[in-house]
């Protein structure tokens, strides 16, 4: 089947409304590219009325007071606000007092699964209230995970012909709590009833087991990823479902939007550089020490992080390795987001940066801005996660000509290769093994290579010109959205 798919796509977050991390940079660029094929696209997102700025983007109410039946026992009411990712590409904000309005934050309540619920309750009442009948519903993450599960038993027929694709990003999430916290005995079997709102048997419920459960296709974020998911190591808990359902599981690498990440246009950055203008680089280098109070010196080597503090990233091989590379001629950045382990990171960080202020600066909490800056800035990013669904950073690094290190997970081991001065093949350093010793190697080479001004100069160029946009990515989604509707249409004759 060809011609033009409407696509509704459903996320919780969405940049540059709402961020935490790269969900949001990929529900805040995939859809571009969508548009950008001539496919019909909406997006659906809670409205978090202390964090969006709605005179900045624009929005407007459109409708108050929208009913939304949870259970026989509750109903509420939303709102909806209006806005466009771009001209052409609506965004529709789902508004509600006390669930999206009163927090300073995306997350982190004690009873999300009640918050999402609603939320995905309400994404389908909006779909009705703005009357779109969508091809395809793109569930990101296990925010959205109920939505397959919700128009499974949806009987009215706006949404008979629609099929839904769940996308996992991180498979750590699948509810609001840490789904290894729940008792093996009280754990969802995805088949039940959803327990009455505000149960705490509700908080138990499984999202991403469920939209694995009961979405049309299923999808992730890089091949790697998709085949580790299938393992017990990685698999969370739900290998055994994701291998039944392996013949609809794919995996799809991200891509960047490289009219947001270039250091050609950015404005955040100190100067506007390109692959043919690297000088202006390493004028970005010595602002960034300046503004940080580093040793201002352009030949020094610049290593930075930037990601969430979580301990899935790698920060306890960087901590184990420190004392180490801090004894070297080099300097360390880190910016980052808080994750829910991160006050342990912060205190070492923060008292390492105390320690040794002209080699060593802890940034947080994270901005766009401020990344921008380090990006543009260093010579070298780490991302030594112990597994990594896809790994953003290295793709932004890598067209701010910033070569990264990291270690052979995920998409990681699909978008970054090992290399080599003698052949001038590869774009950055990776290490096998998930120990200090192999990612202490891996660094050294990098530094090493440093050392010889024109093959890292020629390293940083040609690094500069690879793509890894959303073109490619994009036109496997809308085939895997064909099949979709194919199976769906399938199913319904039979």
């Amino acid at each position: 089947m060809r011609g033009k798919l409407k696509i509704a796509l459903v996320a919780s977050e969405v940049a540059p409304f709402s961020k935490t991390g790269g969900l949001a940079d990929v529900t805040g660029s995939l859809p571009k590219t969508f548009f950008d094929f001539g496919h019909e696209v909406i997006i659906i997102t809670p409205f978090y009325e202390k964090v969006i700025n709605t005179k900045k983007f624009n929005l407007k109410t459109i409708k108050e007071d929208i009913p939304l039946f949870i259970d026989k026992d509750h109903k509420t009411n939303f709102f909806l606000l209006e806005g466009e990712l771009i001209k052409g590409v609506p965004i529709y904000f789902i508004g509600h007092k006390k669930y999206f309005s009163k927090y300073q934050r995306l997350y982190g309540s004690s009873h999300e699964n009640a918050r999402f619920l609603l939320f995905d309750l309400a994404a389908i009442e909006t779909l009705k209230t703005i009357n779109f009948k969508p091809d395809i519903i793109h569930c990101h993450d296990w925010h959205t995970g109920l939505i397959p599960y919700l128009l499974k038993r949806e009987k009215e027929t706006l949404f008979q012909n629609t099929a839904t694709v769940f996308t996992i990003h991180n498979l750590t999430f699948q509810m609001g709590k840490n789904w290894w916290e729940i008792p093996p005995e009280e754990r969802d079997h995805g088949t039940d009833d959803l327990p009455l709102f505000h149960s705490q048997e509700l908080e138990k419920i499984n999202f991403a087991k469920r939209g694995i459960m009961y979405a049309d296709k299923i999808s992730t974020v890089s091949e790697r990823y998709a085949e580790e998911l299938l393992t017990p190591d990685l698999g969370q808990g739900l290998e055994k479902i994701l291998k039944r359902r392996q013949k609809d599981f794919f995996g799809i690498i991200n891509g960047i939007d490289y009219s947001v990440f270039n250091p050609a246009s950015d404005k955040n950055v100190y100067f506007n550089y390109d692959w043919d203008s690297l000088r202006k680089k390493k004028k970005n280098k010595l602002s960034l020490q300046k503004n940080l109070g580093l040793e201002e010196n352009k030949d020094t080597p610049l290593i930075s992080l930037a990601s969430r503090l979580a301990e899935q990233k790698g920060y306890n091989l960087v901590i184990e390795t420190l004392d180490i590379l801090l004894r070297q001629d080099l300097q360390i950045v880190i910016i980052a987001s808080r994750g829910k382990d991160g006050k342990e990171y912060v205190d070492i960080f923060r008292k390492i940066a105390k320690k040794y202020p002209k080699k060593f600066a802890f940034i947080t909490p994270y901005t766009d801005e401020m990344a921008s800056k380090v990006y543009a800035g260093s010579d070298i990013l780490l991302m030594p996660s112990r597994f990594e669904p896809c790994g953003l950073s290295p793709l932004i690094s890598l067209r701010y000509g910033t070569i990264p290190v990291v270690h052979e997970t995920g998409g990681l081991a699909e978008t970054i290769n090992n290399f080599n001065p003698k052949t001038g093949k590869g774009n950055g350093f990776v290490f096998k093994t998930y120990t200090k010793e192999d990612f202490l190697i891996a660094l050294t080479r990098a530094l090493e290579n440093y050392k010889y001004e024109k093959i890292w100069e020629h390293l940083v160029w040609k690094s500069m010109k690879q793509s890894f946009s959303w073109e490619i990515p994009a036109k496997k989604y809308i085939a895997l959205f064909r099949k979709a509707l194919q199976n769906k249409r399938k199913n319904l004759k039979s």
